[in-house]
């Protein structure tokens, strides 16, 4: 008697763990390949990449893996990605970021990520070649892909806005989690210390922001904020901006570089994953000023760390902070430097927040968002 084997072949586009700069869109495809092995022992994964994966977003190996590493100068992934993917075959194409190949079998399911239309809102603050591509292929992916997945009800709603003739069912908002390991842990002084000395910080004198240098992150507001308070009651307080240069970071690195309390402002630039969690914890305060954020990893992450939030109040901000954050208008410094002032002063506000944040946290995981995803991909 022929059996014929039910398991199923997953195909992921995973070539954005290859690039030097980690964002949090690469985070989420790193923690996904890092419980899809385990949750899921049967299905086969095939797991493409052009060149060499970034050491600290190389996934894991897995018995029902298989990595495969194909080189094309041009176009990857509407060249050479879409011609193996056309030979092996899949069930089910995954695509975690904002494209999909043109090219492919007619009865191929696919499945697109959509972290966030963010160009959509403010292309002033994209550079041009990339504000076309950004629009041509999140166009292409979210008109053509048999299903999607939202990483928030505010990108889903944003999806809805921007492309009416799309179908309320073809979405699925699947939530990101955070790294509990790296978060969680309970630092001691010395391995704060340990990180934060090189940077000249002490524990609890600094405001922490955490993630790419560029226009959509609302930078110079923070500044502004930062200012006041130095100029005020905090002679002793500094920022902390840490992330790499992403596109457009000029203004921002002009204006801390300009500034009167430049000594003060700190941009050590990419960090370690391992030094992130104890910059975290050592933070007095938190604050992710986005003018738009998809989901906005870094709240969870502080909330994870026991360090009170500031966010703020736009997009999927309140829908991740909940009433575990303090919000203040994007536009507004002098609303943003009360709102740290205040958390800074008042203690009983300050375990408030953190008893909240430990509470929302509980909301989200990693290993969630990963069996949520394999089930609507197997579903497709």
């Amino acid at each position: 008697m022929l059996y014929v084997s039910c398991f199923m072949k997953l195909a992921i586009q995973a070539s954005d763990l290859d690039h030097a700069r980690i964002d949090g869109t690469r985070v989420y495809i790193l923690n996904l390949l890092k419980n899809f092995g385990q949750i899921d022992t049967e299905e086969e994964f095939l797991i493409y990449h052009k060149n060499h994966f970034n050491p600290e977003l190389t996934p894991p190996k897995f018995p029902n893996y298989k990595i495969i590493q194909k080189s094309f100068p041009l176009y990857w992934t509407q060249t050479r990605f879409a011609w193996e993917i056309f030979k092996s075959k899949p069930d089910v194409l995954w695509m975690p970021m904002q494209a999909l190949p043109l090219i492919r079998r007619k009865k191929l399911k696919t499945v697109v990520t959509i972290h966030d239309l963010a160009f959509k809102y403010f292309p002033e603050h994209f550079p041009k070649n990339d504000l076309h591509r950004l629009n041509w292929f999140t166009d292409y992916a979210i008109r053509n892909s048999t299903k999607i997945i939202a990483v928030s009800q505010s990108t889903k709603n944003d999806i809805l806005k921007f492309y009416p003739e799309i179908k309320e069912e073809k979405i699925k908002v699947i939530y990101h989690g955070f790294d509990a390991n790296l978060y969680q842990k309970e630092y001691s002084n010395d391995e704060i210390n340990q990180v934060i000395t090189n940077l000249k910080l002490k524990i609890k004198n600094y405001v922490l922001y955490i993630g790419a240098i560029q226009p959509r992150k609302n930078l110079p507001v923070l500044i502004k904020a930062f200012e006041k308070l130095k100029k005020s009651e905090f002679p002793e307080l500094k920022l902390v901006l840490a992330g790499e240069a992403a596109w457009l970071a000029q203004e921002t690195q002009n204006l801390a570089s300009e500034s009167p309390y430049n000594k003060a402002i700190i941009m050590p630039g990419k960090l370690k994953f391992d030094d992130l969690g104890p910059l975290m914890a050592g933070a007095g305060v938190f604050v992710l000023p986005s003018l738009y954020e998809g989901f906005g990893i870094p709240i969870l992450e502080a909330m994870a760390a026991k360090v009170p939030v500031i966010s703020a109040e736009n997009s999927s901000l309140k829908e991740v902070g909940g009433e575990a954050c303090q919000y203040f208008k994007d536009n507004d410094a002098d609303d943003l430097s009360q709102k740290i002032k205040q958390i800074l002063e008042d203690s009983v506000l300050r375990e408030d927040l953190i008893q909240k944040g430990s509470e929302q946290i509980k909301n989200f995981s990693w290993e969630k968002c990963a069996r949520e995803t394999l089930k609507y991909l197997k579903k497709s």
